[in-house]
């Protein structure tokens, strides 16, 4: 059958959605999506002037429902539905959007808090008076034309804009494979850069962009960053930086408020006021009292009242790094040139603007000439009939009919075919001397016209004169002051803490198993005992007295370390148990938490000291282990392991310059001592340096650095036997040696050291059992012993559970 069938093909499915979508995209491209660069309008936008143009709905005639505009628009030009016509038209309406409307709306066409426009049948709307600019002389053949959707009625490609509309009003559009944003601009100086570069047609960009300095939002704000305005005016893509229009004003009882008149462009106000109110009720700036939008007929205003003296400036900066009172603004100018989407510039948006008007101006003046010529020629007849005219009327009066007439002027007087069909149906009022000084009149200004177009056509200077004159005229009748203030640099926005979170005393608790919270003092003293909320299983890393402005570093035992500042972690009561670490930060089911630090400020110049049961051990530098912009979601790597298996032993903090000694002991009771120099400092993302000389079935029990010679050393074995000996017996080498042995070995249940630690004078100390049985030491009834004893019993692991942990505490006096 395929063979028999011309109009089957057989084609592959790639190729047939190949072509079709390229047809596709094309269409959307050129058709939908993208401004032409001439007039900077879309299709839909042309077609909705045109059309409200033919139906003289214009400036200066009533207004007339939108719905029949649209209407218009769809059966003639634009088969498409009509909402998305109506919103086209609603746009063109918006004087926050367009920086000068081309439509002009009665009722409510939308607001700045993204309210929708009333339906098209409620709404009335008309041209506005700068767009008859747009469509002016489009009677004149200035422009090209095509055939409508159905072949009924001809629309202009392109309309003949007598202003730079494009930077202008800006145009924003996405489409295949392209998208456009390109900002709204001062009539004024885009007028005068035009007229600047008709008079210099080889001007640079650096002397266009002192007339034209940057964009002119129709909501003002202030723009900053000129290196990305030149960016974008050389390449079409540039970014800037948009902020709010603010002012900080004091109000009674020493209180202040931030007062806001302009928001950054396409920013909804509601949105914007809904968001800073968030901030208020969550609390994530301390000191804002209420939010409000006292916006009215007068013109935009939102006021922020502060609390009593509370630091204005400082929540002004945290408001615009953290809602749209600040935005960042992207260039990326697309448009159709040449029927082809271009990035453009702004000379070239110029260059390819007057070669538009060089095209309008020159059919426009070829187009009149045309005409001029045709009355003259007409003028000239009746003037020679005037002079004969009793000839004329016996040679009328003679004639059969009206054709005859016409043919015997043409043979008799030598009159054109046009200029006997002017004289026979001229009206005999026109017989009268009055007019016939007229036609002189019109004779003359017919020449004087011709010879004038003549020079327009054949002259390029003089015809680029008529351009800057028009241009002239519409910058005097439609420019208007600069609105939005353009700043060279972008200023960085710092936000200091202590301005934004009350200094507030608080208690804070991480737990082992992940569990973290703060807590006020108040909570905390309330609760009896106890009473922190934690499973039975679980316990304190850290349970202490901190400042809502301290850091806080916490490292788990897979080597991760979380920083959060300690406003940034979940108020809650004592009670409760608390937030866990891995609703935020992406933890395993098996890491637990191996230590926390609190510190003032981020200025530590310290190093963190951390060792792996894979016999490790590194230092890292605390600056190195700052915070990065992602910590609130992502964890850090303090230490890098190996295996899945390994786990990070211990984590110490080592202020800068400490004399410490680093104390490690085996489970065979191998033990050694070293300067903590001997440890590198290394990257967060390294495994470190061997710890220990270990024998093949030897492996890390434990380890601890100590600056006070003073201290202890508590060892306790597997079997629940405990003894306490003085630093002092372990003699001082270094690093990677395996040591001395720190018991006496036994052929029959050897000893292994399960827990070793070391303890001042002044602290108590309890074991704490896998089966959670918690058992106090008696350190007086334990003398220090040399490294050979072994110790004596104080547990029984078969019936108290095996040793697990140490509890290091100073007794209340």
């Amino acid at each position: 059958m395929t063979e028999n069938s011309p109009k089957i093909q057989d084609i592959s499915l790639e190729k047939i959605m190949g072509d079709r979508f390229a047809r596709y995209s094309k269409s959307i491209i050129q058709e939908r999506a993208l401004p032409d660069i001439r007039d900077g309008l879309k299709p839909v936008q042309r077609r909705i002037l045109y059309s409200m143009y033919l139906d003289g709905n214009t400036y200066d005639k009533g207004f007339r429902k939108s719905a029949k505009g649209v209407g218009n628009v769809m059966g003639n030009f634009h088969p498409h539905g009509d909402s998305s016509i109506y919103e086209a038209m609603v746009r063109l309406s918006q004087d926050w959007k367009l920086r000068n409307p081309l439509i002009e709306m009665h009722g409510n066409n939308g607001s700045m808090d993204g309210d929708p426009p009333a339906a098209m049948r409620y709404t009335e709307a008309r041209l506005s008076k700068i767009s008859s600019e747009m469509l002016r002389d489009i009677n004149k053949d200035t422009v090209d034309e095509e055939w409508n959707f159905d072949d009924t009625e001809k629309e202009p490609k392109v309309l003949p804009a007598r202003f730079p509309n494009l930077l202008v009003n800006g145009a924003t559009g996405i489409s295949a494979g392209y998208a456009t944003e390109i900002p709204p601009h001062n009539l004024g100086e885009v007028i005068d850069a035009t007229i600047k570069m008709i008079d210099n047609p080889d001007i640079t960009l650096d002397d266009l962009m002192k007339i034209v300095k940057g964009p002119d939002f129709p909501t003002g704000g202030i723009l900053q960053g000129k290196d990305g305005i030149r960016d974008a005016y050389r390449t079409g893509r540039g970014k800037v930086y948009l902020r709010s229009k603010t002012s900080i004003q004091e109000i009674r009882g020493h209180k202040s408020q931030i007062v806001i008149t302009e928001i950054p462009y396409e920013v909804n106000k509601a949105q914007l006021v809904k968001k800073m109110d968030e901030i208020r009720v969550l609390k994530k700036v301390d000191g804002i009292a209420e939010v409000r939008d006292e916006s009215d007929r007068q013109g935009l205003s939102i006021v922020i009242e502060l609390k009593r003296d509370v630091d204005a400036n400082g929540i002004l900066n945290y408001m615009f790094k953290n809602t749209d009172l600040q935005i960042s603004y992207n260039f990326n100018m697309v448009a159709i040139a040449d029927m082809r989407p271009q990035q453009v510039g702004l000379v070239q948006i110029l260059q390819e603007y007057i070669k538009h008007q060089q095209d309008v101006v020159l059919r426009r003046s070829q187009f009149d000439l045309a005409k001029a010529k045709k009355r003259l020629h007409i003028v000239e007849g009746l003037i020679k009939a005037l002079s004969i005219l009793d000839k004329v009327i016996a040679t009328i009066r003679g004639s059969k009919n009206k054709s005859d007439a016409k043919n015997n002027l043409v043979k008799e007087y030598k009159f054109t075919e046009e200029q006997a069909e002017a004289i026979v149906s001229l009206q005999l009022y026109r017989l009268t001397n009055t007019d016939v000084t007229e036609l002189e009149k019109e004779d003359k200004a017919l020449k004087t016209q011709i010879t004038s177009l003549n020079k327009i056509i054949d002259d390029h200077p003089t015809l680029m004169n008529v351009i800057k004159k028009e241009l002239l005229e519409v910058r005097k009748n439609y420019a208007d002051n600069r609105r939005t203030k353009i700043e060279a640099k972008v200023e960085e926005i710092e936000v200091d803490t202590s301005v934004m979170v009350a200094s507030e005393e608080v208690r804070l608790l991480v737990s082992h198993d992940g569990y973290v919270k703060r807590s006020s003092l108040r909570s905390y003293q309330a609760s009896t005992g106890d009473d922190n909320g934690l499973k039975n299983e679980d316990y304190p890393i850290i349970d202490q007295n901190v400042n809502t402005l301290d850091h806080a570093f916490i490292f788990t035992d897979k080597g991760n370390l979380i920083y959060r500042q300690i406003f940034e972690i979940d108020d809650s009561r004592w009670k409760d148990m608390g937030s866990h670490l891995s609703q935020e930060i992406g933890l395993d089911a098996d890491e637990s938490i191996l230590k926390a630090f609190v510190f003032k400020d981020l200025k530590e110049t310290g190093n963190f000291l951390a060792a792996t049961t894979e016999n490790y051990i590194k230092q890292v530098a605390f600056s190195d282990l700052l915070p990065g912009r992602t910590y609130k979601s992502r964890a850090s790597k303090y230490c890098k392991l190996k295996t899945a298996t390994a786990r990070v032993m211990d984590v110490y903090y080592v202020p800068a310059d400490a004399k410490s000694l680093v104390y490690v002991f085996t489970k065979h009771s191998y033990a050694s001592a070293f300067p903590i120099t001997e440890v590198p400092v290394v990257s967060g993302k390294a495994m470190g340096v061997k710890f220990v000389s270990l024998k093949d079935d030897d492996e890390l029990a434990g380890y601890f650095i100590a600056t006070d010679e003073n201290d202890k050393i508590v060892v306790l074995t597997q079997r629940g036997s405990y003894k306490q000996m003085k630093l002092s017996e372990i003699p001082v080498t270094s690093r990677a040696r395996r040591g001395v042995l720190t018991l006496r070995e036994l052929k029959r249940q050897p000893h292994r050291i399960a827990l070793v630690t070391n303890i001042a004078n002044n602290m108590d100390i309890t074991i704490v059992t896998d089966t959670n049985k918690e058992i106090e030491i008696d350190r007086a009834s334990h003398q220090s012993t040399d490294r050979y004893s072994n110790g004596s019993f104080v547990m029984d692991p078969e019936t108290d559970g095996n040793p697990v942990r140490f509890v290091k505490e100073i007794p209340e006096k």
